[in-house]
């Protein structure tokens, strides 16, 4: 395992953190300097500042993310964040993003690998999501947000639309830009007054209240790397 990664699962800092922690000579491999190339091997010691860091295990939590709370580890505003929410013993981050007004289904890990695959647009992972707009949406609007809506940055993937009460639609993506479905909504003539997330890669919040978290089973874990 790299160094930076090492540090990460260790609850230290980022990889980007700790990569700094390494380039300022604060960290030591088996009592030699590490080195931003260095591998971690099965038995070597490592140490920050001369006291010694191990891996910590692997988590994965489900939040029911309220609003008012920032998708962030720390927030220099001061605001609440998503990881302060969840209390476990390891160090998780959220994967992706939700608004500050967005509620709803929000993994958080420290399982790096996995949570690059499924931020990454290759994996095309499924987001369900709940949208209440201004005014009553008509079919031409669902067929638009269906083939693909033109926006600064490019033309939207298809995704699936349908209308689940007059002002509410329920939007399924399989990509994630930067506010892509209030800015989709919008292009349609409907802007949103409400987004809630009811589904992230086949995890739903069945038996989550507002505000609470679970942590994944095994089965869940599996098929999330499946």
């Amino acid at each position: 395992m790299r160094l930076n990664a090492y540090l990460a699962r260790a609850g230290v800092a980022s990889r980007r953190g700790s990569d700094e922690l390494i380039k300022a000579g604060r960290v030591r491999v088996n009592g030699q300097p590490g080195q931003l190339n260095t591998f971690v091997e099965q038995g070597d010691r490592v140490e920050v500042d001369g006291k010694p860091v191990a891996v910590q295990q692997l988590a994965y939590v489900l939040l029911h993310k309220p609003a008012a709370t920032v998708t962030t580890a720390r927030d220099p505003q001061g605001r609440a964040t998503v990881v302060a929410l969840v209390d476990v013993p390891e160090r998780v981050v959220p994967v992706g993003r939700l608004d500050a007004d967005t509620t709803g289904a929000l993994l958080l890990t420290n399982d790096g690998p996995l949570a690059h695959r499924l931020a990454h647009p290759r994996y095309g992972v499924e987001k369900v999501y709940e949208v209440e707009v201004e005014g009553e949406p008509a079919a031409e609007a669902l067929r638009r947000l269906q083939e693909g809506v033109e926006l600064e940055d490019g033309r939207t993937a298809p995704a699936r639309a349908r209308l689940l009460a007059p002002s509410t639609i329920e939007l399924v993506l399989h990509e994630g830009r930067k506010h892509q479905v209030k800015r989709m909504c919008e292009a349609v003539g409907h802007p949103v007054r409400r987004l809630h997330r009811s589904r992230y890669a086949g995890l739903t919040l069945e038996g989550l209240e507002l505000g609470a978290w679970r942590e994944l089973e095994p089965s869940e874990v599996s098929g999330l790397r499946a």
